[in-house]
């Protein structure tokens, strides 16, 4: 019998917490996994790297970062893992992508063009890759040490929401071009011996090719530096995170070309690779994207489709044509489809907070740690309106500062009429059972006030909502949770599970380079991934999603929701220390 020489295409995941692998291979129309491998930073380097969930925390300054070292020694790990766990060769894989972390960055120094281009097979990444290293220390996403940066930044151009119609988004702690300014400032002689400066998507391509790649033209939105309307670095951020013009032109070429095309093809993959891991010298390297954009391409995602990814964090995500910028949001480049966006909400207490709610209730004696939780959240009625004249239910679950909005940690209980009317706080709380239906029902309604302009009637007279949401996460295998986010956000051919065995990330990244190799001219990425992917084995339908009536009595209510918003946010400034705790 013949071998099989049919091609592969790898997808990484490079995640704060790990590095995975995954394997789609690709058989005419048909997209199929074949194996993956992955590292744990903390079970597999923890205790060499004195990290907890992949990271360092400085409390003092509020500083999150990770050793990028422990980043090298994982590629090569998770590599050697794969070659011995899939059962195919490496050097059947055609091209290779992936996802990181968004809004890490990495500095080079001058060596690294030089020590990238020559890596030597015969010793691992670590022994090599330090010395091109300008800062052994890598941002992390979950750091919030640049507030005063923050603030200069959403000063530059006459506010935040100004800054937002430029770039994207406000200005946010983890943002790249805050990170920058921050760094410039506490470690000058660092800046000064940096030559070339990756996010982590652009860092781990710079290693897969052997030279410094560029960076993705949706990753690269997520630094607060990119002119939206001009598609180029804006002039005046640069001169901000530099310390003034004349320095605006050296962090240009600091942060190098970016990658316009989400399906180019950069270069072969580095000899290094090729010698010590067995791939093959043909094999190509696409560019790699962010997490958040790369979730969006594990599926043909159309307009009006929604992801809602409901892990430590919640993040909701949309493809649209429309770009209608907020302070409070962020909007990116699509990774693949010149002229969308990718909409995206991404708030802190997610699963942390629900998992906090829940443990306020009596434990169950044994099986699903959930099954008080969920038995709470169905026997609430939404809102915890059980008779026509009673008052709505509304609460904030915060248990770390939100960023959607910049609300400190507390909980509040609210309650108005039905019409919105009325919003008042509830002076005596209420049992906690119901906040179990309440805190989802929270986070439903955030996401719903945030996304409503981006949404229309998907026909039949239907009003503005989705059309599928998609779930992802821990928190997706929930019936209950999945149930309450039908009833808020409507979706009107259903609410689906999206099942990628956790890895919707690196599948995107897979897509995107199988994408970047056999797209025919003009070919968009939803057009080549919707002719071969199948929704059987794929996704699981979990609930009816859209409930007329219901869903029109949430959207009545929005209006209260965001007014408690605005009040909590009004008593901040107003007094830091109102007495309001985490209860």
């Amino acid at each position: 019998m013949p071998s099989d020489t049919r091609p592969l295409y790898l997808g990484f995941d490079l995640s704060t917490q790990q590095l995975k692998g995954r394997l789609p291979i690709i058989v005419d129309s048909d997209l199929k996994a074949i194996g993956q491998a992955k590292v744990d930073f903390d079970g597999d380097f923890g205790a060499k790297y004195g990290i907890h969930k992949g990271v360092h925390v400085r409390d003092t300054t509020g500083e999150v970062f990770a050793p990028v070292a422990l980043w090298m020694e994982s590629l090569d790990l998770v590599l050697d893992r794969l070659a011995a766990e899939v059962p195919v060769p490496l050097s059947r894989i055609r091209a290779v992508s992936g996802s990181c972390q968004q809004h890490g960055s990495v500095f080079w120094n001058a060596s690294a063009s030089e020590i990238l281009n020559g890596l030597d097979a015969e010793k691992p990444l670590v022994d090599q890759l330090p010395q091109a290293l300008a800062h052994e220390w890598a941002p992390n996403w979950q750091d919030h040490s640049t507030q005063e940066q923050c603030d200069a930044f959403d000063n530059a151009l006459g506010g935040r929401q100004k800054l937002a119609e430029v770039t994207g988004s406000g200005a946010h702690h983890r943002f790249t071009g805050t990170q920058i300014m921050r760094l410039k400032k506490d470690l000058p002689d660092m800046y000064a011996k940096t030559a070339h400066i990756s996010l982590v998507s652009s860092w781990l391509a710079s290693v897969l090719l052997g030279s410094v790649a560029p960076m993705d033209i949706s990753d690269v939105c997520g630094m607060n530096l990119w002119d939206m309307s001009r598609q180029a670095y804006s002039e005046e951020l640069l001169a901000l995170a530099a310390g003034g013009k004349d320095g605006a032109a050296e962090l240009r070429q600091k942060l190098g070309a970016v990658c316009l095309d989400g399906g180019a093809i950069l270069g072969s993959i580095s000899s290094y690779f090729v010698r010590r891991h067995g791939f093959s010298p043909d094999c190509q390297i696409t560019p790699f994207t962010g997490d958040n954009p790369a979730t969006i391409l594990a599926l043909p995602l159309r307009p009006l489709d929604a992801i809602v990814s409901l892990g430590t964090s919640t993040t909701f995500l949309m493809n649209t044509p429309k770009y209608k910028p907020d302070g409070a949001y962020h909007f990116f480049n699509h990774p693949t489809t010149q002229g969308h966006y990718m909409f995206m909400l991404c708030y802190k207490n997610g699963g942390l907070a629900r998992e906090k709610v829940r443990d306020q209730l009596p434990k169950p004696e044994y099986g699903d740690p959930w099954a008080n939780f969920n038995k709470a959240v169905l026997d609430t009625p939404p809102m915890d309106v059980t008779r026509p004249d009673d008052p709505s239910k509304l609460g904030l679950y915060f248990y770390l500062r939100e960023t959607v909005p910049n609300i400190r940690a507390g909980t509040w209980r609210y309650t108005c009429e039905g019409n919105g009317s009325d919003l008042r706080e509830a002076s005596h709380g209420w049992d906690k059972q119901k906040d179990a239906r309440l805190i989802v029902e929270s986070q439903a309604l955030s996401m719903r006030l945030r996304s409503q302009n981006l949404v229309h009637s998907p026909g039949h007279g239907l009003p503005a909502q989705p059309r599928r949401i998609y779930l992802v996460g821990g928190g997706s295998m929930n019936p209950a949770i999945a149930k309450v986010i039908g009833e808020v956000l409507g979706g009107s051919e259903g609410v689906y599970k999206l099942d990628v065995g956790g890895n919707a990330c690196a599948m995107g990244g897979a897509y995107k380079a199988l994408w970047a190799m056999e797209r025919d001219e003009g070919e968009t990425f939803d057009e080549l991934i919707g002719k071969r992917w199948t929704e059987e084995g794929s996704i699981e339908r979990v609930d009816d999603g859209f409930r007329d009536g219901l869903y029109q009595k949430y959207g009545k209510v929005l209006s209260a929701f965001e007014r408690m918003e605005y009040q909590i946010l009004a008593e901040e400034d107003h007094n830091s220390d109102d007495g309001h705790t985490v209860a």
